[in-house]
């Protein structure tokens, strides 16, 4: 039986497992789909992307999920949270890519609002932030629906990246 860690009215969120490798395949070779990323993924690549992400699971306690449609079942892509070295400093990302026929119908923002709640209530986080190409205004979008705003412009990756965060608000 797969981990579900997160549900939503439309959507779970799941741990990956290396039998997702031919969802993620299909996002990976999307030419659109990975416009932003360091390039298309193969499968050897895909199935190491796996072994990482499960890997993060174990050390952190959080990583990058599987989002399924609820009703179907069906992967939608995957949303989640990764620790990223940014200028020197841990911070948590959340991260989020989805398979380009399912753009445009708030499943992002669904699940990285999800994930987000996670990150502040259930594991006590203070501050989270996405990296995002200046270029990608579809992942802007998504950090502005979560309540994120842009704080400066970093290199990673030997590329400029954009720094939206947001904070957990004390009562």
């Amino acid at each position: 039986m797969k981990n579900i860690i997160l549900t939503t009215d439309r959507l779970v969120l799941r741990e990956m497992y290396r039998d997702d490798v031919e969802s993620l395949l299909e996002m990976f070779q999307d030419p659109d789909v990975m416009r932003y990323y360091s390039g298309l993924k193969n499968r050897e690549e895909t199935i190491k992307w796996i072994e990482w992400t499960r890997e993060n699971y174990g050390k952190y306690g959080v990583g990058l999920w599987i989002v399924e449609e609820k009703s179907t079942g069906v992967c939608l892509g995957q949303c989640g949270l990764v620790l990223q070295k940014v200028e020197g400093n841990m911070e948590v990302e959340i991260g989020y890519l989805f398979m380009k026929r399912y753009w445009g119908k708030g499943f992002a923002v669904e699940a990285a609002q999800a994930c987000k709640t996670y990150w502040f209530q259930k594991m006590k986080g203070d501050r989270l932030i996405s990296l995002i190409d200046p270029l990608n205004d579809r992942s802007v979008k998504v950090a502005k629906g979560l309540g994120m705003n842009y704080e400066k412009r970093v290199t990673k990756w030997e590329k400029e990246l954009d720094v939206y965060a947001c904070y957990r608000k004390y009562a």
